[in-house]
């Protein structure tokens, strides 16, 4: 049986999962956003940053949706962006393909991660990912734009939220643009922590 499509996303408290600029990324705001990740300690593991870290249920939620994640696809700005901020060892240790316009040969990293530059949209991406994923889970895992066509387009089958409490004010929203009169969710689970609060909600044509 196939796994899910899922994406997982830090959000602030007024919608908002990223700066307008790709160049704001690590600033201020978003790090703020993503402060309840960065002392975990399979963040630091994941990334080679040195033992010790945080543990707890952020910690858990953090290594159960790298382990269910068989594959993962993202878009060109998400990319873009990472290729210029991932470490040598980029942190997906699975196959992803990326979204693109852009006719390019496979990119392998260390640790298990070969990026796939797909041409042809979004259900050819999907539809490679879920060959490689088998049973495991497919992550959308961005950035907005790609997330919102997978969402409007029926694909996704869950997905959650770590609202962290912070404000952004501007920037890229998460559900701008979504086909509310198409797209009804269901509640899966709601868990607390002292910086953040999970959400995670099941996803059904309306």
């Amino acid at each position: 049986m196939a796994g899910k499509v899922f994406f997982g996303v830090s959000m602030s408290v007024d919608g908002f999962i990223a700066p307008d600029s790709p160049e704001e990324l690590m600033g201020k705001q978003w790090m703020e956003l993503q402060r309840w990740v960065f002392p975990l300690r399979f963040f630091r593991e994941n990334l080679k940053l040195g033992k010790g870290g945080e543990e707890g249920r952020d910690n858990d939620i953090a290594r159960e949706t790298f382990e269910r994640t068989g594959t993962t696809v993202m878009g060109k700005r998400m990319f873009d962006a990472g290729e210029r901020m991932w470490p040598e060892e980029a942190p997906f240790h699975t196959p992803v393909f990326v979204v693109t316009h852009e006719k390019r040969d496979p990119w392998e990293r260390p640790g298990g991660t070969t990026f796939h530059f797909v041409n042809d949209g979004i259900e050819a991406a999907l539809e490679q990912a879920r060959e490689v994923a088998g049973e495991r889970d497919v992550r959308i895992a961005g950035g907005g734009e790609t997330i919102l066509e997978y969402l409007n387009a029926g694909l996704i089958d869950e997905f959650s939220i770590a609202l962290s409490p912070v404000l952004f004010g501007a920037g890229i929203r998460l559900f701008e643009g979504v086909d509310a009169g198409r797209i009804a969710l269901e509640q899966v689970s709601a868990e607390h922590s002292p910086k953040v609060t999970h959400l995670t909600y099941s996803v059904r044509e309306r």
